[in-house]
């Protein structure tokens, strides 16, 4: 490279929008997620952003930006902040892809809002402590396997809470959020804490209100009296390690204190109301998608309730449920160190400590470069061309949640034994239907369905209750 080319390139500067008008953009790009409960789905205002469908603007807004700036990464200079908006995909897969050096995803809004509840949580941590504490994390969620060695076991949950329902559902004639979302969380407590949190409802409710506070991330005061009564409570189940539970395989697993091994149980929580919507929300897409629906339904017609199975088509159904409805609409990031990026004029360099942030439904939703951004699609993640999109529902990268693989197996093991007992057909005013785009906002609160009793035949093979095997003596 020449001296004049060097002195071109350290010349350029990305795009930057000042003033009134960055305000504006973040408020406009940040809003919907702000408004809805970044931390904790507010129910006073999801009705509202709905009948706007306040996610519709994004991928519109996005696109804007994208024909006024160019591709590249576009700097709102704010006061005390400098925020990137990512508005190519090759640069938010760059971003995800060069996590936690140089984007760290213990970004200091998300650090404030999560520190409400989970202060030494994987996500708010940085260097080799973070190291320490996202291994301990996949050695206990198993991140690489497709079924956790306690699937086995803990299907029996699923089936026995999922039939609960079932049968409640069919004696009223409906499902409703208002039954569902007990029922999901009866279920999560025994998975993660054990059989006798199960009605506890204490824990999680505490949970919630330290969630809620997170959503004003550092303008409010932590509640620390309360996180340690919620964090106590961990302990005291932890303490009696009941199988099969996710705190249970915490005491099996050996960690350095520093890695607060309760500590990063919160989180877990926290991700499992993510996957409740998510599993509902994939409810109402096969309810209104005949060809969809019958084919989930051949697949649970080949496995044996009781046993763990993978559910291919199921999990493609959750996974283009987060794609259209992302539960973490925003990604955040911070640079730990100066990064360089192309540009048409050259290369730019972004200095460090500058925030970057994804907005997941510009690219799950963008038109121009997914043919079926608002069609309910599961195929696409059977056949490759989910892979070539920077579709993010549970992030990427080295970030990405280790518990992906975990809560998908929760998740379709549910709906499969929901659509086991019931047939069910969504509330029309939804506005949810196969005929039309898939709306872009969609509040979980108000789904409804009518129920009537399932008439299916189950070719089941017998159970092997650890599942397709045990790692550690004494698991079952």
């Amino acid at each position: 490279m020449t001296t004049n080319e060097t002195t071109a390139t350290t010349s350029v500067s990305v795009p930057t929008v000042t003033g009134i008008r960055a305000v504006r953009l973040l408020m406009q790009l940040a809003g919907p997620s702000v408004v809805a409960g970044a931390i904790a789905r507010r129910h006073s205002t999801l009705p509202l952003l709905e009948k706007v469908q306040a996610d519709a603007s994004t991928p519109r807004l996005v696109s804007g930006l994208r024909e006024e700036f160019g591709s590249g990464p576009l700097l709102l200079d704010l006061p005390g902040r400098r925020v990137v908006v990512l508005l190519d995909r090759e640069d938010a897969s760059r971003v995800l892809e060069e996590t936690p050096d140089p984007f760290s995803p213990a970004n200091c809004e998300k650090v404030a809002a999560l520190s409400s509840f989970q202060p030494h949580g994987v996500l708010v941590t940085r260097g080799r402590l973070r190291v320490a504490r996202r291994a301990f994390n996949e050695s206990v969620l198993e991140t690489g396997e497709p079924l956790h060695y306690l699937a086995g076991a803990m299907t029996e949950t699923v089936v026995s809470e999922t039939g609960e329902l079932n049968e409640l559902a069919r004696a009223r004639g409906h499902l409703d959020a208002g039954s569902f979302l007990p029922a999901w969380w009866n279920l999560v407590r025994s998975l993660v804490l054990g059989s006798s949190a199960r009605e506890d409802n204490s824990v999680t409710d505490q949970l919630w209100r330290l969630r809620s506070q997170g959503n004003w991330s550092y303008f409010l005061p932590h509640r620390r009296r309360l996180r340690d009564r919620f964090i106590e409570s961990l302990y005291q189940y932890a303490a009696r390690a009941e199988m099969p539970s996710l705190i249970a395989a915490v005491n099996q697993t050996s960690a350095a204190p520093s890695v607060d091994p309760i500590g990063q149980v919160p989180h877990w929580l926290f991700a499992f109301d993510a996957a409740g919507i998510v599993t509902i929300r994939a409810l109402a897409l096969l309810a209104t998608h005949p060809r969809q629906r019958a084919r989930a339904l051949e697949e649970i017609d080949e496995t044996d309730p009781r046993h763990p199975s993978r559910y291919p088509f199921l999990r493609a159904c959750v996974l283009e449920s987060a794609r259209l409805w992302p539960t973490t609409p925003v990604i955040l990031r911070d640079s730990i160190a100066p990064t360089t990026w192309p540009t048409e004029r050259g290369v730019a360099e972004i200095p460090t400590d500058s925030a970057f942030i994804i907005l997941t439904a510009a690219f799950h939703r963008d038109p121009q470069n997914v043919p079926f951004a608002d069609v309910f699609t599961p195929d696409a993640w059977l056949d490759g061309r989910a892979d070539t999109q920077a579709f993010m529902p549970f992030s990427g990268g080295p970030a990405v949640c280790p518990g992906q693989n975990f809560a998908l197996f929760v998740a379709t093991t549910a709906l499969a034994n929901l659509l086991r007992g019931n047939t069910f057909e969504l509330d029309p005013r939804t506005g949810l239907t196969a005929d039309a785009a898939v709306p872009a906002t969609l509040n979980h609160y108000s789904l409804r369905f009518r129920t009537k009793p399932a008439r299916r035949r189950y070719r089941g093979r017998p159970l092997n209750r650890c599942g397709s095997g045990t790692k550690r003596s004494g698991s079952c």
